[in-house]
């Protein structure tokens, strides 16, 4: 009997029925996957860092409506690039020192075809921008100026991203320029969703405004390919949150799709990510999370600290889970 490839055979396991766990990963010990907090294996499916129940419903709908993930990852990240409420991406998010709101993103189809923007100032959906460079150029990144001449060039509308309480804040913040984010407030500066769509295909998008009162000129790992995102269609996909200078510093994303290529489960090789960082770098003040999804539909998640949230969306509905995480 001719042997199967891995490719082959997760091609066969989502043909025969959408949501078949991997043989490895059943035949795991209850008690192993009870501690790995590991769910079954589901297609469609969608996951987001924090609790973005609105990212996730703009992309079940589409998912469920039979798009692809690509347009469902988009659609999840336009959600709260365009809510003023969410103070860490898009429309309403915190400036850097100068009074300046520049925003990060990417965005990765299954077939490893990427699109990212640096810097950009005055576009309301840098993730749409995003895509836009991987379909429209010859490039993965735009940046700056270079950037926004694109998205005007592309019919995008120039406007104003500070809101009335981002001004408020970044005034207050004049009176002492005190640079200290907060674990899990201002550190969760990363909106990163990852989704497989009913085909089993695999797409990812990453979209911030970065750390409130940066440097100007900084960029995090967000708008990153392998550091803030990474999919991989016959393997998994992987994003991260938290201090991007600890995520880019360990090619992070890339490294936990990689650990999925080695057998390890979606948890297992966020959790190994996290150590990467953890035995390397000073995290006493700092979080980091990672999110991953295998190609079979098992999800899962680890931070360096408690308090990190993400949610996942499938036919049963949206739930928001804890992440296990290294600190207690």
């Amino acid at each position: 009997m001719k042997k199967l490839s891995r490719r082959n055979f997760l091609n066969t396991s989502i043909a025969l029925g959408g949501g078949v766990v991997l043989a490895s990963c059943a035949a795991k010990p209850e008690e192993e996957k009870k501690n790995l907090t590991v769910e079954n294996g589901e297609i469609p499916i969608v996951i987001s860092t924090w609790a973005n129940k609105g990212a996730n419903k703009a992309a079940w709908d589409l998912l469920e409506g039979g798009k692809s993930s690509l347009d469902a990852v988009e659609a999840g990240a336009r959600i709260p690039e365009g809510d003023p409420k969410d103070m860490s991406v898009g429309y309403g998010g915190r400036p850097d020192r100068e009074g300046n709101v520049t925003l990060d993103a990417c965005i990765m189809d299954k077939d490893g075809n990427c699109g990212s923007v640096t810097y950009l100032q005055h576009i309301k959906h840098p993730i749409s921008v995003a895509r836009k460079v991987m379909e429209e150029t010859p490039h993965v990144m735009l940046s700056g100026d270079g950037a926004l001449k694109f998205a005007l060039d592309q019919g995008f509308k120039k406007e104003d991203l500070m809101t009335d309480a981002s001004r408020k804040q970044y005034k207050k913040w004049l009176e002492t320029s005190e640079y200290k984010p907060k674990v899990n407030i201002e550190l969760h500066d990363t909106i990163g969703i990852i989704a497989i769509d009913q085909k089993g295909e695999l797409s990812g998008a990453c979209t911030t405004s970065g750390l409130g009162y940066k440097m100007a000129g900084r960029v995090g790992d967000s708008p990153i390919i392998g550091a803030g995102l990474f999919v991989d269609n016959e393997v998994g996909s992987a994003v991260a949150t938290g201090m991007g200078e600890l995520v880019m510093r360990s090619v992070g994303s890339f490294l936990v799709v990689e650990l999925m290529r080695q057998g390890r489960t979606p948890m297992e090789a966020c959790k190994e990510a996290i150590m990467r960082i953890v035995d390397r770098q000073d995290t006493t003040e700092v979080q980091v999370g990672y999110i991953a999804l295998s190609k079979d539909g098992t999800y899962g998640a680890y931070s360096i600290k408690p308090g990190f949230v993400y949610a996942v969306t499938t036919k049963d509905g949206t739930e928001v889970v804890k992440a296990e995480s290294y600190e207690s």
